[in-house]
């Protein structure tokens, strides 16, 4: 696991089956989709931390038996449906409703390549120190939010040292909920795997993580 960034997971779920030359997409579908919400219109809100959100609203047995692009449909539909940019029955039907006024909002095929360069910075000012420097060692607070957040389940009451400072960032727990202007210091945290796994965990191998400064208390 050596140099693993931001990776999540749990216990019971056995290996992670690798698969030998593995195509981009494994049906033209999702294809379709990438593209679909690559070029989405979206809806006020829908930031990349809201749709996430959508995603783990989904039933537990669901969201384990959907591939990853059936989350992807998931959760850029419910972004929609909660806009009121489509119903139900226009789902279902896959036509606009006869009294549905036309819209010409569409993104543009000339700013397409814009739009997927700019429109997706993270980075706001924050106007105090950051709390924690290079190399401090740091415990993560042991949350249980009913909310989205960014700290995995497995590295909560967890010992790490700060890697690295980036700078103030929107903050994902706040963004995910509508909230898309706070911002906190963010930081890339070294875990030793023992750390995290126990034990048997090989020694030599970390796992870093991104996190924000409310994450984290001096240790």
């Amino acid at each position: 696991m050596n140099g693993i960034h931001d990776m999540g997971g749990m216990h019971g779920f056995g290996p992670v089956e690798t698969e030998a030359h593995e195509p981009v997409f494994h049906a033209p579908w999702e294809a379709r989709m990438f593209g679909l919400r690559r070029a989405l219109t979206w809806p006020p809100g829908a930031t990349i931390d809201r749709l996430r959100f959508l995603r783990e609203s989904m039933p537990p047995a669901t969201y384990l038996g959907w591939s990853y692009y059936e989350h992807w449909y998931f959760s850029t539909v419910q972004a929609l449906l909660q806009a009121g940019v489509l119903t139900m029955a226009e789902l279902r039907t896959g036509r606009a409703a006869a009294d549905r006024a036309p819209r010409n909002d569409a993104m543009r095929a000339d700013e397409i390549g814009r739009v997927i360069k700019t429109s997706q910075r993270f980075d706001r000012p924050v106007h105090t120190p950051p709390r924690f420097a290079l190399g401090a060692a740091i415990v993560t607070r042991n949350l249980h939010p009913t909310g989205h957040t960014r700290l995995p389940r497995y590295a909560r009451g967890k010992r790490g040292m700060v890697h690295a400072h980036h700078g103030g960032h929107v903050f994902a727990d706040a963004s995910a909920h509508g909230d898309l202007e706070r911002a906190q210091h963010l930081y890339t945290v070294a875990f030793t795997a023992p750390e995290l796994w126990g034990e048997t965990a090989a020694p030599q191998d970390k796992v870093y993580l991104d996190l924000w400064e409310s994450y984290l208390e001096p240790a």
